[in-house]
């Protein structure tokens, strides 16, 4: 398995759409294992193949506490939205930031496994915000992108002074 990079907003790519796996073969498998790596090692509970600069509709996560209980979305797609709930959200590609999103309370979602099967489940809670927020990824959305523009505004100067702040302590170096 490798680390892959995860590529942090404001860049470009995280912008870009994925596109539908045709078939889930070993290469989507070793992207699907890769991520999870990357996720686990980055502190994450979820990752979009978009986030590592793959644009394959390919989703991982795990909310266990063990960190031993992945699911691997391919294809993945919302088929019913129910109720309405906020949370509070965070991102690996928006690092140290977190705010409020509302979201589907409950949705209902089909999506194939590793081995090419369709599933379709339930979900409400954390599982149905974590997926919402990775299928966003996947359509080119960040969670920011449902703050207010003045909040959008200020994360992009702060991360923008913070780049400028790294490259210079990098050339200091």
């Amino acid at each position: 398995m490798a680390l892959l990079e995860v590529l942090h907003f404001p860049n470009p790519r995280l912008r870009l759409k994925a596109q539908a796996v045709e078939s889930v073969d070993e290469s989507i498998r070793t992207l699907a294992r890769d991520m999870l790596e990357t996720m686990y090692t980055e502190g994450g509970i979820g990752l979009a193949a978009t986030q590592v600069d793959a644009q394959k509709r390919v989703i991982v996560i795990d909310l266990s506490e063990d960190r031993n209980e992945p699911i691997y979305l391919i294809n993945p797609e919302i088929t019913e939205l129910e109720g309405s709930e906020q949370m509070k959200e965070g991102c690996l590609s928006v690092p140290g930031y977190y705010d409020l999103v509302e979201r589907a309370e409950k949705i209902r979602f089909r999506y194939l496994d590793l081995d090419g099967n369709t599933i379709e489940r339930e979900a409400d809670g954390l599982l149905a915000v974590c997926v919402q927020h990775e299928i966003d990824h996947l359509d080119g959305k960040l969670f920011i992108d449902y703050l207010s523009p003045l909040k959008q505004q200020r994360l992009r100067k702060k991360l923008e002074k913070q780049e400028r702040l790294e490259r210079h302590q990098a050339q200091v170096l």
